[in-house]
């Protein structure tokens, strides 16, 4: 049985950490970020709803082994594996508030980039004579 969380073809590390800090590099970055933030996000969703009806569904099944009379061992372990995803789901909760949380702040850290260096780029984008990189008159 596979997770549908593992690794897809395509899907690689969500930004290259290559040192570019050009104004549109740091945006594609963060766009790519905020991008498999939200599809993450959404994955652990849907891994939340399906841990929660499992674990009901062994709840329901510890029941039904109880009511059929059989050995408590199993009814117990049923239990068990029960809470077990209960818990677990709790835990992918909390993981998922997580992801949007960094999600919305990837994204909000885009806006102010943008807010506060696309005029920036603008300007030096659209100048023939080379200008120097960002930082060297901090020297």
């Amino acid at each position: 049985m596979s997770s549908n969380l593992a690794s897809r073809p395509g899907r690689g590390a969500a930004a290259a950490t290559d040192g570019d800090n050009r104004y549109k590099a740091v945006q594609h970055k963060l766009s790519t970020l905020g991008q498999a933030m939200d599809l993450v996000a959404g994955e652990l969703e849907a891994l939340l709803r399906r841990m929660r009806t499992n674990a009901e569904r062994a709840q329901g099944l510890a029941v039904d082994i109880a009511n059929a009379e059989l050995d408590k061992k199993f009814v117990e372990m049923t239990n068990q594996v029960s809470t077990a995803l209960g818990g677990a789901a709790v835990e992918a909760h909390k993981l998922n508030e997580s992801a949007q949380e960094v999600s919305g702040l990837t994204h909000d850290s885009a806006r102010t980039h943008s807010r506060l260096y696309e005029a920036l780029d603008d300007i030096r984008s659209s100048r023939r004579e080379r200008t120097p990189k960002p930082g060297f008159f901090a020297r």
